[in-house]
């Protein structure tokens, strides 16, 4: 079972805690973490993207963040970033190479397994750039089918278009895109 802490409008604990099933179940309010892992190959920068287990809860089969993950109770964004990318991908970063996009609250409601889906999440957004250092790819079976490297303009595109199969959100991405150009003017 896995706890989350109950979280208002800004994010921050109200010291309730909820299962997660529940809160999905229920449209309770609780914190995730988006990393994006980004790299640069052959002048072009490219952004990872996970596919999503055919198991999952929500969005089965669907590519996806690079690494993201709900916020255990009592733990705070950043340690649970870190340790969902090395849980779901098998890499290893720090804390000084998380680079913070901004915050995005999630309403949405749907129905997955044929079960009711309402999620309502405070979500702490992220950059990452993929060095070798970090390790190899180490894929979490149970949440991550496979991970593939996509040119960023094309994945915006794709998005925007909906030409492959995703739950990715654009004004994420788009946000992810004025956090590279004003950072690195690319």
């Amino acid at each position: 079972m896995e706890w989350l802490d109950i979280v208002d409008e800004n994010g921050n604990p109200t010291g309730e805690t909820v299962e997660r099933s529940y809160a999905h179940r229920h449209g309770i309010r609780h914190r995730t973490a988006h990393v994006w892992i980004f790299r640069r190959q052959n002048g072009y920068t490219e952004i990872l993207l996970q596919k999503r287990s055919d198991i999952k809860d929500s969005f089965p089969g669907c590519y996806d963040i690079s690494s993201a993950g709900h916020i255990p109770a009592g733990v705070d964004y950043i340690p649970s970033a870190l340790r969902e990318l090395y849980e779901e991908l098998g890499l290893t970063a720090t804390e000084d190479q998380l680079q913070f996009c901004g915050v995005k609250r999630v309403s949405a409601d749907d129905c997955f397994h044929g079960i009711p889906y309402h999620d309502r999440q405070v979500t702490q957004i992220y950059m990452l750039w993929y060095t070798p250092e970090m390790g190899a790819f180490r894929l979490q079976e149970e949440e991550v089918s496979e991970v593939r490297w996509m040119d960023f303009e094309k994945c915006i595109n794709g998005v925007r278009e909906n030409s492959f199969r995703h739950c990715i959100d654009l004004p994420e991405l788009e946000t992810l895109a004025s956090h590279l150009t004003a950072s690195y003017g690319s």
